[in-house]
């Protein structure tokens, strides 16, 4: 795949993020590295990220090392639309390494998901 066929959300201080970097460019894939951290998240972008993954804004939530439980983000009564908000304020509550190919979209927790979509 060429580099523009693979975009990997990453995040270099989590080492399963590094993982999954390391582990698409073992297999000759360089992909386009967003540090999402710096860059932040659009409403567009996580909507198309959550649909595209065949899952809900809900799978992309990261909760360990977050203030999610304080923001009430885990209780399943939250409203998609509160998630989306708190994600696109603070892009520390997106979970990581998000991989994106015209495959589809995986949270690559482990690092070998990254491989079903190359």
């Amino acid at each position: 795949m060429s580099r523009s066929d693979v975009v990997i959300y990453h995040n270099p201080a989590c080492g399963t993020s590094r993982n999954t970097l390391a582990l698409l460019l073992e297999q000759g894939v360089e992909p386009i590295v967003v540090p999402y951290l710096k860059v932040g998240w659009t409403s567009a972008l996580l909507q198309d990220l959550a649909a595209r993954s065949g899952g809900s804004l809900r799978d992309l939530l990261r909760k360990r090392g977050t203030q999610a439980d304080a923001l009430g983000l885990t209780d399943a009564a939250t409203p998609e639309s509160a998630l989306l908000a708190a994600m696109v304020n603070d892009p520390s509550l997106v979970d990581r390494p998000i991989v994106a190919t015209e495959k589809g979209v995986a949270l690559c927790r482990p690092p070998e998901r990254a491989l079903g979509l190359l």
